[in-house]
């Protein structure tokens, strides 16, 4: 077999071992704030984790679309909070309805991240470097809507911030619905679908994917495409949340996502990974801040202390996992060519 799909292969099985690693480790910090905590494992409770991070996860999985096809987008928390400013301006100062500024925002972030795309792949510039200008810009022109926050009172934006959609006793916010629609349509692009497929190719080795003729330079900007979409997704989701814009919105959200996105078993080399993923390790970062917040006598800053930490453990085993899979392969390439 071929070194490198026999490389491929070996990670694919690491990658699922990580993301059933992050599975178990989900499952014992549920199961210690349980021992540790009354109330902790209350249906509510598990349900409030995703009606706090349900942005975040529609970022992670963006991101992990850009993770997989080898890149990086630093862009996507200023693009959410560009999102929520331009949603606050167009309705407070404009008085546009709803069924306006929703679809334009969301266009709006798909063509800010197509652009970006299109500069990687055309101009073959490096995706942090292109990125990283996303990120100032978005930033930037936020400040140039207001440096001030805008209130959001617009009766439908009240009205989705205030819904609780019950079940089981338990409640959830539209936002956790919306963003769950996103995970099932994103397993079903990742793994079922065309793009999905070129998505890992490039990942894999971009010279292969062009060789093989797929449509390489379509697929990145769409890509990049997506991550923005996604980005200004969660913008309207932090929107109802919040019900206003800022240009301070999100600050540090975008290392969040790559964090989740790695913690749930995507390699950052790309190419090898599960969109289902995102969502474990969103659940893993809420769950320590969770904890955290249960036991009353640590700091916040405990959490970027904890998820630093763990971040670090799995980087450390995904270069691992790369450098045995690398060695593994060579000798069994050159004894089938024997």
């Amino acid at each position: 077999m071929n070194p490198f799909f026999l490389t491929l292969r070996k990670l694919t099985h690491s990658a699922y071992f990580i993301s059933l690693v992050t599975v178990v480790l989900l499952l014992l910090m549920l199961v210690l704030g349980g021992v540790a905590y009354p109330g902790f494992l209350s249906l509510q409770v598990i349900c409030n984790l995703l009606i706090d991070n349900a942005f975040l996860l529609v970022i992670a999985i963006g991101m992990s679309f850009v993770i997989l096809s080898g890149g990086i987008d630093l862009s996507v928390g200023s693009v959410l909070a560009l999102s929520t400013m331009i949603t606050a301006w167009m309705l407070q100062m404009w008085h546009w309805p709803p069924i306006v500024v929703v679809p334009l925002v969301l266009v709006l972030g798909s063509l800010f991240g197509a652009a970006m795309g299109a500069m990687i792949h055309f101009f073959k510039l490096q995706a942090f470097i292109v990125t990283l200008a996303g990120m100032f810009l978005a930033r930037g022109l936020c400040y140039l809507i207001s440096i001030n926050s805008i209130t959001i009172d617009d009766p439908w934006f009240v009205s989705m911030s205030q819904s609780q959609l019950a079940f089981l006793d338990v409640f959830v916010s539209p936002g956790v619905v919306i963003a769950l629609l996103m995970l099932g349509l994103a397993i079903y692009l990742a793994h079922y679908s065309e793009f999905g497929r070129a998505v890992y190719a490039i990942g894999g080795n971009e010279q292969s994917a062009l060789m093989m003729g797929l449509p390489v330079a379509r697929t990145k900007v769409m890509i990049y495409a997506f991550s923005g979409f996604c980005a200004a997704l969660a913008g309207l989701l932090f929107s109802f949340y919040m019900l206003s814009g800022y240009g301070l919105h999100a600050q540090g959200t975008e290392l969040d996502a790559i964090a989740a996105v790695v913690i749930g078993g995507t390699l950052l080399t790309g190419g090898v990974g599960y969109v289902a993923g995102a969502l474990t390790g969103v659940l893993v970062l809420g769950t320590i801040q969770t904890l955290i917040a249960f036991d009353g006598t640590l700091s916040s800053w405990w959490t970027k202390i904890v998820i630093g930490g763990l971040l670090f453990i799995f980087c450390l085993v995904q270069r691992i996992m790369v450098i045995s899979a690398g060695k593994t392969s060579a000798p069994s390439a050159i004894a089938g060519k024997a």
